[in-house]
């Protein structure tokens, strides 16, 4: 026949856990006397240690493999991407003329990306650099040697460099602008530029007429190639300003600005934004 179990009581049970965390006549803390408790912990106290100074180690010679001006592989940046401003999440500029809250903030996105396209800070930290041709800077014997920047006056978006930037009356500018690829040189000695067009031929007439500047949306090749921003430091980036003149209001248009230059892919359809942007604009009036 089973025996029952004796039941405690409360009185029993905390008097139980008292003598586990702390019992007198042994001088145990929580069933380990001190000696074994500092054993425990030095113990802790160096494998953690151990862990933490391989992590450190580690750390260190890989980051002694990284160049801090250069990245060392760029194989999967043959073709740069392209982006547009204002930037919105979805690529999608849709705005009321009629309605200033509607519009104000890609004023401001924009205001706040030309800033340093200002011909004033231009002038005071840009070189006028000779047109026409890459702007080669060798190291002659001293590594990342600081380079010196070529000028991208803002005044030369013509009416997309300011103001409203045409939203203001229905005729919106959007700035393409190409990323950045440390040593790369766009064009092979060519002519790079920007070309836009609506994504499907039977949408071109709605499109209406774009007006694009620099004229014909030329970059030139003065502002390549890119040294880093370690190395380059007042490296301001070329744009192209796209206005359209005369969109059909009320109406979604899709759009495509793309690169043109002899060593730039835009076909690519494992990778939309190599060398291309898609985006929407709609202009509402009521």
């Amino acid at each position: 026949m089973a025996v029952e179990k004796e039941k405690k009581s409360c009185g029993q049970v905390m008097a139980e856990w008292r003598q586990f965390i702390w019992d007198p006549r042994t001088h145990q803390f929580m069933g380990r006397t001190g000696t074994s408790w500092a054993l425990i912990l030095l113990f802790y106290l160096v494998f953690y240690g151990f862990l933490t100074a391989l992590f450190i180690l580690t750390m260190w010679v890989l980051l002694q493999t990284v160049d801090p001006h250069m990245p060392k592989y760029q194989d999967r940046l043959a073709t740069p991407g392209v982006m547009i401003r204002p930037k919105t999440e979805a690529l999608d500029v849709t705005f009321n003329v009629s309605n200033t809250e509607t519009w104000d903030h890609y004023v401001k996105m924009l205001d706040e990306f030309l800033e340093p396209y200002n011909d004033s800070v231009q002038a005071a930290t840009n070189a006028a650099c000779r047109p026409g041709r890459y702007n080669e800077q060798p190291d002659d014997g001293v590594p990342n040697y600081p380079k010196r920047a070529c000028q991208f006056n803002r005044t030369q978006l013509g009416p997309c460099a300011g103001r409203t930037y045409g939203y203001g009356d229905g005729r919106p500018c959007v700035l393409v602008k190409m990323n950045r690829v440390i040593n790369f040189f766009p064009g092979d000695n060519k002519t790079v530029s920007v070309v836009c067009a609506a994504k499907k031929e039977e949408d071109v007439a709605q499109l209406g007429d774009l007006a694009l500047y620099p004229a014909n949306g030329t970059i030139d090749l003065m502002y390549f190639p890119y040294y880093g921003k370690k190395v380059h430091v007042n490296y301001t980036q070329p744009v192209v300003a796209v206005q359209f003149l005369n969109l059909t209001a009320n109406v979604d248009h899709n759009v495509e600005c793309h690169i043109r230059a002899a060593n730039i892919r835009a076909d690519d359809e494992r990778d939309k934004f190599a060398g291309r942007v898609a985006f929407k604009i709609r202009v509402n009036r009521n």
